[in-house]
């Protein structure tokens, strides 16, 4: 996805093959409708998820996913490249994207994979404010002193709720997980214009009933690094996601999941295995194992991870 402030990192540092440096991200695994991803091995190599899904909804998805979410594929993968700073935006919430947009909301995220000295994130608001307080800022250009901004380095992982104010700064490369959702109201870009002399469209109006206004410090994840084991990162009602860091062949036992897997190769390459087949992945590459598939075995001299399942 081209971006206007995407770099060349998914090219250089990930190994994609991107078209240009504003290349801001790339959707690994996705079922939204107009860039849904495409199977690119074995024997259904070709086809749409969405169309993988029809033909095998419960061996590929899990009764579980399938009973809440129906045949619509409920995670979205990411990894995002920011060469500039990020707009400052924010999500509605499950139950106010419905009533507006006949979507899920959004919450979601980030494992840092990269970043330039003193790269920042931001997240939430310093202090506690009110719609009141949050309005006279943006009237008076002032927002940026209500915000807490979060200094980061590879490994870092931030959790962020539906309702948080949030932005990725300059200089970070990270993985982003998230629920199936493109629903975003951005509420300030810097003042920044286009070439044409146009600001973007902001969503000021539409965000005030979907902002978390409270102070919150509960963004930053804390994470055993142990070797050779699933260490829990996040545990949602949206997706459970676990660390590994592998410097062995292990074997992981899939059968209690009901559901989907999904691996995120953030650093080093392995072969993941199961009954039916094998695939390799490299650094910034993303794998689906189908629910039915109850034991992988994960094929490595060293690799980390990530692990994504519902």
């Amino acid at each position: 996805m081209q971006r206007l402030w995407g770099g060349d990192k998914l090219g250089t540092v990930l190994g994609k093959n991107i078209e240009n440096d504003l290349t801001g991200e790339s959707w690994e695994l996705s079922g939204v409708k107009g860039n849904v991803s495409v199977i690119a091995n074995g024997d259904y190599r070709g086809l749409k998820l969405t169309e993988l899904i029809d033909k095998f909804p419960e061996e590929l998805l899990g009764m579980k996913v399938l009973k809440e979410f129906g045949k619509e594929f409920p995670i979205l993968i990411k990894f995002i490249d920011a060469n500039k700073d990020l707009s400052i935006q924010l999500h509605p919430n499950d139950a106010l994207a419905k009533k507006r947009h006949n979507s899920l909301g959004k919450t979601e995220m980030w494992y840092i994979m990269d970043s330039e000295p003193d790269s920042e994130l931001i997240i939430g608001f310093n202090e506690d404010v009110d719609e009141k307080i949050y309005t006279k800022s943006l009237e008076e250009n002032s927002l940026l002193d209500l915000l807490h901004f979060e200094k980061v380095e590879g490994g870092d992982t931030f959790f962020i709720n539906a309702g948080k104010i949030h932005a990725i700064g300059k200089g970070v490369l990270l993985a982003e997980i998230q629920q199936t959702s493109d629903v975003t109201y951005r509420v300030f870009d810097y003042n920044r214009k286009d070439e044409q002399g146009n600001s973007r469209q902001l969503h000021t109006d539409l965000a005030l009933a979907a902002i978390d206004y409270e102070r919150k410090d509960d963004f930053k994840i804390a994470y055993n690094k142990e070797a050779n084991t699933r260490n829990l990162m996040v545990n949602s009602a949206y997706f459970t996601t676990k660390y590994l860091r592998l410097d062995k062949t292990i074997t992981l036992d899939l059968s209690l999941n009901d559901s989907f897997t999904i691996y995120m190769c953030v650093k080093g390459s392995l072969r993941i295995s199961n009954e039916n087949g094998e695939v390799d992945i490299l650094r910034g590459e993303t794998a689906l194992v189908p629910a039915s598939s109850k034991k992988v075995e994960l094929i490595t001299n060293g690799a980390e991870l990530l692990e994504i399942t519902i």
